[in-house]
């Protein structure tokens, strides 16, 4: 998909934070209601009948709690409100599966529901999830990420922010949050997600960092939608002119706060985004499948230098490495890519090398084989790129083809890896390069490039050393 240059420029921006792990997410109601959740209008649609007022005309609803909780002297129905519409059993959204897929470690949301950490728990990850004040004060062990409800939980929901005197009051009564968002604004780069910037706490950190800060802002980011004429918002061309003024000036007021806007015509767009960051997020990572009882037709050492070569230059080149540790392969791998790491430990580091040995022993109801089946899906699923070598194992005393390394390249090819044989290693690697061959557009988006390169590495009259620039080159290439 093509973007634009403004598009472009933000997801290389947020890619290379993702990798720097310095990216947050700050989601608002717009992203939860495509899952089926409520907006604030439909939330306090009764309560503001009963009041006599038309929720549809109605802008200040924070104002529409408050009169309910004056008229009645309790808020026990609005906490039961949250409880009805929030806490129930949803589907996720694409959007926030890739979210979840992503390494993120910290996000912020002024929503009630659970299916951000649900999402993050589906995919393995562990949240730490901080809905009042106190909670700031532990950390859980183990965390993949820390959820910040600024607003409270659905589970909790009598200590929810909902109604104006609890905005009003909330710098004294959350400051923590406001301290710990804080700094995160002014260390890390956000992306507002399904955000409308008409929260008053979000407004009074925003303000106050502007005039802390003034002109050593750091840059964030929104993907908003245009007004489009016709839809429910804007029925009339009058009402979308009115509405297309007025974003503009929301969008000029964020820069105040270094909050670039990125405007999309469609919603789905937003996935197309969040999507391309992914895949160019795993494009940095790259998978390392082999097995080797022999090294022919080249010596032992040769071949051992080549691997460690491939796997220094990888991390030399910013890349991740991830390994199963195969057999023959796997220690060839490490060496190469801790010694990248050790020789420049303020550069390279050592989360840039992941490894998966297999498990050998069955666990619980799986048994091995099934447990090898997740285990691949699950690692390469980490990856945008994967490499074969070599493929070869012992088996009733002869060196047959290893099965595995087929299966790892069928498994690369589902998720959408590209996947590049080494084929002059033979084997495995040679007979993905002969299955790839013929049907090079179903494999690259750039199939001319790639026969290049694949053509390259499969020639048996260049030296195995010689290769390893040519992989780094054809991934670098790949990559852009």
């Amino acid at each position: 998909m093509t973007f634009s240059n403004e598009v472009e420029s933000f997801i290389k921006d947020y890619v290379k934070k993702l990798h720097e792990g310095t990216a947050s997410v700050f989601a608002g109601a717009g992203l939860s209601i495509p899952a089926g959740f409520v907006n604030w209008p439909d939330l306090l649609r009764d309560i503001a009948h009963e009041l006599g007022l038309n929720i549809d005309i109605e802008t200040d609803l924070v104002s529409i709690a408050q009169y309910h909780v004056n008229e009645n002297g309790t808020r026990d129905r609005l906490s039961q409100k949250i409880v009805d519409e929030f806490v129930e059993d949803t589907e996720e959204t694409e959007n926030h599966r890739i979210l979840a897929r992503l390494p993120i470690t910290s996000i912020w949301t002024t929503n009630y529901d659970s299916i951000i950490e649900d999402t993050f728990i589906k995919e393995g990850k562990v949240p730490d999830i901080k809905h009042s004040a106190k909670q700031l004060l532990t950390s859980r062990t183990k965390r993949d990420l820390v959820l910040y409800k600024m607003h409270g939980d659905a589970l909790h929901s009598t200590d929810a922010i909902l109604t104006k005197e609890q905005y009003e009051k909330y710098h004294q009564t959350h400051e923590p949050f406001i301290n710990a968002l804080t700094g995160e604004l002014t260390t890390r780069t956000f992306l507002f997600l399904g955000f409308s910037f008409t929260d008053p706490n979000l407004d009074y950190v925003l303000s106050r960092l502007n005039i802390r800060f003034s002109q050593d802002k750091k840059q964030h980011y929104c993907i908003t939608k245009k007004p489009t004429l016709g839809d429910k918002a804007n029925p009339d061309q009058a009402t979308y002119d009115y509405n297309l003024r007025k974003q503009a000036l929301i969008i000029n007021d964020l820069k105040r706060y270094g909050i670039k806007t990125l405007l999309v015509s469609d919603f789905s767009e937003i996935t197309d985004i969040l999507g391309e960051i992914e895949r160019r997020f795993k494009k940095r990572t790259v998978f390392i499948s082999g097995s080797a009882e022999v090294y022919s037709p080249f010596e032992r050492q040769e071949a051992i230098d080549f691997i460690h070569q491939l796997s220094k230059g990888l991390i030399e080149n910013d890349l991740r490495v991830v390994n199963g540790f195969g057999w023959g392969v796997g220690s060839s791998v490490i060496n190469g890519a801790l010694e990248a790491i050790y020789a420049r430990p303020m550069k390279y580091s050592e989360s840039q090398l992941v490894l998966r040995p297999f498990p050998q022993f069955q666990t619980g109801n799986k048994g091995l084989k099934q447990l090898w089946e997740d285990y691949r899906r699950k690692m390469i699923s980490l990856c945008g790129i994967s490499i074969f070598i070599f493929g070869n194992k012992k088996q009733d005393d002869e060196i047959v083809e290893a099965n595995g390394v087929i299966r790892e390249f069928e498994i690369s090819h589902e998720l959408g890896n590209i996947c590049i044989p080494i084929a002059a290693t033979e084997f495995a690697a040679k007979s993905i390069y002969e299955r790839i061959m013929p049907q090079l557009d179903e494999y690259y988006p750039k199939p001319e490039l790639a026969k290049k390169y694949l053509n390259i590495l499969a020639d048996d009259k260049i030296k195995l050393l010689d290769k390893v620039p040519k992989v780094i080159e054809f991934i670098n290439k790949l990559s852009k």
